[in-house]
């Protein structure tokens, strides 16, 4: 299957994508296409699950979660490793179809590639690090002659919901902790990226992951809310907007859930800050994917003093970016997900020029290709400040108080990450204090992550941590053992002091059947 898919790729044909049900490719639900939004040409096809074959799956992956819980974390590991270099031996093709269903420029998909290989390797490596805890009973009375034990068990079937922006290293995230866990995993493939997704799953097939460990769905939401809701899911992994992320929750109901949702990232840039390196950093990552992240850069503020300046330096940095084929190695920002989405960056660069904003760069689009598009002074309830743009977009603004640049970043209903350009120390201790996100990037922008490094936010932003090893907690459950009367510790309760050396081991006061 990987290799039909990276030949239609590389080919120029239709890359077919089919589901993966109970061990076999194929599926027989209604023909859906994936038109891609640079070329406009029908690049992917697959089909929507239905009903049977959701049913289906539910029930391949409620039969395979002992299965795949009995595999030694060792062999895990070893899976999760040969797919890391499966991942790297592959990465032009597999940036290829990234640049065909997403308009990413390949050297975006490169480089999500290359994270994709690292993913696995960590998550490899977190599989051989999954353990438990000898428990001190014997610190309190009432455990003293006893001893407890605890592992990380596997939570059973996993639910993996990915989407459009980062298809291939997301998945990797989602599908390769939960494995590293010992789970089986169904995966909902984001609509926008079935031959992406199919590609990934498949490549972990080649490396040795066993036809029980996972299922690939495709469809809409539909198909999202159906398996949320189903019985057999222990424990769902979410990426996606704020408001899918609560349609989520209310299908899923009384079940481990982490949601990474939306962001309109800020950054500050200091008035002691290199102006000329935020400029370019701003530039560079404002408008990588062409800014279709959750912690791409979308507002920038920029201390009063040196406003000027950096509206000038930023400006040039984005005159230099490149716009076109995503194919093109030296491409820097190709087309967006959809028309839909690059008529947003036209519509809300619009609305806030007739709120006083400035449009200096951008502003139109040919098709799905959103120009760069910088807005400078927007007003502070524009949607250009207060919503989640995910496009090719960044809004200037200059702030004349610390403190008060830091409330005004606070005023989002979103808290992913930030950025900080500054070389005072308290500032940086400041802002990691006061700050509501997930994190704070010091001498960069929000739009930087290390995938072993805990990524995820706070407020509308969502809950839990996205790397391998908090992932694997979420995708794991604490499991105790209690072995009465039989203790690794002391049994010693009272000290004899009538005779030198010798010790009561009178444990009485220990006994009991008090239950919780």
């Amino acid at each position: 299957m990987l290799d039909s898919l990276l030949k239609a790729g590389l080919d120029a044909a239709v890359a077919e994508a089919p589901p993966y049900v109970a061990g076999q490719w194929g599926g027989n639900g209604p023909a859906s296409t994936r038109t891609g939004p640079y070329l406009r040409r029908v690049v992917s096809r697959t089909s929507t699950a239905t009903g049977d074959e959701i049913f289906r799956a539910l029930a391949s992956a409620r039969s395979s979660a002992r299965t795949v819980a009995g595999l030694a974390p060792a062999l895990r590991a070893d899976v999760l490793e040969r797919a890391s270099r499966a991942a790297s031996a592959h990465r032009e093709g597999l940036a290829r179809l990234l640049a065909l269903e997403l308009g990413k420029p390949v050297k975006d998909g490169l480089g999500e590639i290359d994270r994709v290989a690292d993913t696995f390797a960590v998550c490899a490596s977190e599989a051989r690090h999954i353990g438990g805890e000898t428990l001190p009973v014997a610190g309190w009375a009432r455990g003293v002659g006893n001893t407890a034990f605890t592992y990380r068990a596997p939570a059973g079937v996993a639910l993996a919901i990915t989407p459009f922006n980062a298809p291939a290293n997301l998945l990797a995230h989602k599908l390769g902790a939960s494995f590293a866990a010992g789970n089986t995993t169904l995966v909902k493939a984001p609509p926008q990226a079935p031959a992406s997704t199919a590609a990934i799953v498949a490549l972990l097939l080649e490396s040795g992951m066993p036809p029980q460990g996972v299922q690939l769905l495709h469809g809409g939401g539909e198909v999202g809310a159906l398996l949320c809701a189903a019985d057999e899911v222990a424990v769902i992994s979410f990426t996606g907007s704020a408001a899918t992320g609560r349609e989520v929750a209310r299908a899923a109901g009384a079940k481990r859930l982490v949601l990474e949702l939306g962001g309109n990232a800020a950054t500050i840039v200091c008035e002691d800050a290199d102006i000329a390196q935020a400029a370019k950093e701003c530039a560079r990552t404002g408008y990588s994917n062409s800014g279709q992240s959750c912690v791409s850069v979308q507002r920038v503020y920029v201390h009063r003093s040196r406003y000027d300046a950096f509206l000038d330096a930023f400006t040039a940095a984005v005159d230099t970016l490149k716009v076109g084929d995503p194919l093109d190695p030296a491409t820097d920002v190709g087309s967006m997900v959809d028309e839909e989405a690059a008529e947003r960056v036209v519509r809300w660069s619009a609305e806030a020029v007739a709120s006083g904003a400035r449009v200096l760069r951008g502003g139109t689009r040919d098709g799905a290709t959103a120009a760069p598009t910088v807005v400078a002074d927007p007003a502070p309830d524009s949607s250009v400040v207060v919503h989640e743009v995910f496009g090719a977009l960044v809004a200037v603004l200059p702030y004349d108080d610390f403190g008060a640049v830091v409330d005004t970043c606070n005023t989002s209903r979103y808290g992913l990450q930030a950025g900080l350009f500054t070389r005072d120390l308290g500032r940086v201790v400041t802002a990691w204090r006061e700050l509501e996100t997930g994190a704070l990037i010091v001498g960069g922008t929000s739009n930087h992550r290390l995938d072993h490094v805990p990524f995820g936010g706070v407020k509308d932003s969502g809950f839990g941590r996205e790397t391998p090893r908090s992932m694997i907690d979420d995708y794991t459950v604490v499991k105790t053992l209690m072995l009465r009367g039989l203790s690794v510790w002391g049994d010693t309760t009272h000290l004899d002091t009538t005779s030198p050396g010798t010790a009561s081991s009178d444990t009485t006061a220990t006994d009991g059947e008090a239950g919780a």
